[in-house]
């Protein structure tokens, strides 16, 4: 009579559970990596190298993927993905966009996705849905994007005109408006201006510390004319910007000549008249 002892049956029932947990293991594993069992006995896969990628609405989420074809024949995928509203994505090999890719058997293919934001997206954790497709079967690869939000910036004047009048010599102060007008804050914003030859711009403030988003702030632009500058037109280019955003405004200026030059202008014309007539007087007797 054969006698069980009750510790092997216990030690039996621990082994049990944990081949029976080591395998549930590797099946949620395989699920993760997203590789498909295909017809020819070959396991294929998508991987990201990252998932969850966090930018802000001006720049690129990027991830670096790969697509292996694990059957024993080429597989031509078609890449698709599910975006937020207003987003876009593409698809980057070897440097150039694709819409589908050639995998040889047993083989991978490096795959960028760069994913764009709308820009007046609402900072949050957006899913997508990205599918690679073959005749015989599908890969799925669920990425992150964590949008931090935008920067962007306006440069205008109180009334929204950009142009105004100045005297050869003289200054003039022109009153700028700075806005944030997306939905991270702005530091560190600077104030420049292109401006014609021996032209001086200065600007109070000329540096803007922190401006929050939908505020504003209030600038002086003051521009001097050179003496002796030609009537006419000008243009002069004032910029707002700081390592994450800028903005341009173009200002023309018409330049006039002083009532002085003027009459001055008209003094030296007369006397010039005036010398010519006496010289044909004088030399025309002879």
């Amino acid at each position: 009579m054969t006698t069980i002892c009750p510790n092997s049956k216990k030690y039996n029932l621990q082994f049990y559970g944990l081949l029976v947990f080591f395998i549930s293991g590797l099946l949620t594993t395989t699920h993760l990596f997203a590789q498909v069992p295909n017809a020819t006995g070959g396991t294929s896969s998508f991987k990201a190298n990252l998932m969850n990628i966090e930018a802000t609405a001006n720049e690129t989420f990027r991830y670096n993927t790969v697509l292996y074809n694990g059957t024993s024949e080429t597989k031509i995928y078609q890449l698709q993905a599910q975006v937020p509203d207003g987003w876009s994505v593409t698809y980057m090999t070897m440097g150039s966009p694709v819409t589908s890719v050639s995998v040889e058997a047993k083989k991978s293919q490096d795959v960028t996705i760069e994913l764009k934001a709308r820009p007046d997206s609402k900072p949050s954790k957006y899913s997508v849905l990205v599918t690679a497709t073959s005749a015989s079967d599908s890969l799925t690869l669920n990425l992150e994007a964590a949008l931090k939000g935008a920067y962007g910036i306006e440069l205008t004047t109180p009334t929204g005109r950009l142009s105004d009048e100045l005297t050869e010599g003289s200054t003039k102060e022109i009153h700028l408006v700075v806005r944030n007008s997306a939905t991270l804050p702005l530091e560190n914003v600077e104030l420049t201006a292109q401006s014609p030859s021996h032209w001086d711009v200065t600007f109070e403030p000329s540096k803007i510390d922190r401006l929050d988003p939908n505020k504003t702030v209030d600038v002086k632009a003051k521009v001097k004319v050179p003496d002796k500058t030609i009537a006419g037109d000008y243009i002069t280019t004032f910029t707002a910007k700081n390592t994450n955003a800028s903005a341009n405004s173009t200002f023309r200026i018409t330049v006039k000549t002083s009532l002085l030059s003027g009459w001055i202008g008209i003094i030296v014309i007369l006397l010039s008249i005036g010398l010519v007539y006496s010289l044909i007087r004088k030399y025309g007797r002879r």
